[in-house]
């Protein structure tokens, strides 16, 4: 056996356990751990095929950004775990049925695929390569990239209108009137008379005398 091969089925091994341990880990927090331990085996298979820029996406995008978020999302949340777990094997028999089914359906995508598929040889260097798929994206797919760009940068501006709207329930000033803002209009000066000290304490006293006056 060969030192890549034996290298396939470490990772495989190891990415089939930690998925898992991802749904039966009874602490949401060692789940995510255990799901990115399978992100880390799939990018090492990745990177066994020679497609480096997936294995980088797959370490970068879901274990760096995705799983972060959330580890922090569980961790800040209170969740009564005891309560998740209740009746959890009541839905083994459906869980089951629904999983024969998606397995049963790809393996007939796979199988149908394999049968027309037509084995050609291709150079590995060409496989999974930053270089390539940049060639790619800005020759042949460069109307569906700015396409992309275009809905994403609409996404955007849509989620940021959509928080920053006018409600009811929070408060919005326009930074312009805030801007050309003056003293007279958040002050008003108003002149009281002065009132002595002395004065208020000598007729407190006199009160008090003619109180104690039997």
């Amino acid at each position: 056996m060969e030192f890549k091969t034996a290298l396939f089925y470490a990772f495989s091994a190891i990415m089939v356990l930690a998925a898992t341990r991802v749904i039966t880990a009874r602490n949401p927090v060692h789940a995510a751990l255990f799901l990115v331990l399978a992100f880390f085996s799939a990018a090492g298979i990745w990177m066994l095929l020679e497609a480096e820029f997936l294995a980088i996406v797959l370490v970068l995008v879901y274990v760096g950004a995705v799983m972060v978020l959330f580890l922090f999302v569980v961790m800040m949340l209170d969740i009564d775990t005891d309560k998740m777990r209740e009746n959890f094997w009541g839905y083994l028999p459906i869980a089951s049925f629904v999983g024969v089914i998606i397995v049963l359906e790809m393996a007939a995508v796979l199988w149908r695929s394999f049968l027309s598929f037509d084995q050609q040889a291709v150079s590995a260097g060409n496989i999974g390569g930053t270089k390539e798929l940049g060639i790619l994206i800005f020759t042949k797919y460069v109307y569906g990239f700015e396409i992309a760009a275009a809905i994403l940068l609409v996404a955007i501006v849509a989620a940021v209108a959509l928080t920053l709207r006018k409600r009811k329930d929070t408060k919005h000033f326009d930074p312009a009137d805030a801007v050309r803002v003056k003293r007279n209009d958040r002050l008003k000066i108003v002149k009281i008379d002065a009132v002595s000290s002395r004065g208020a304490d000598a007729a407190a006293a006199g009160s008090a005398e003619v109180k104690e006056t039997p």
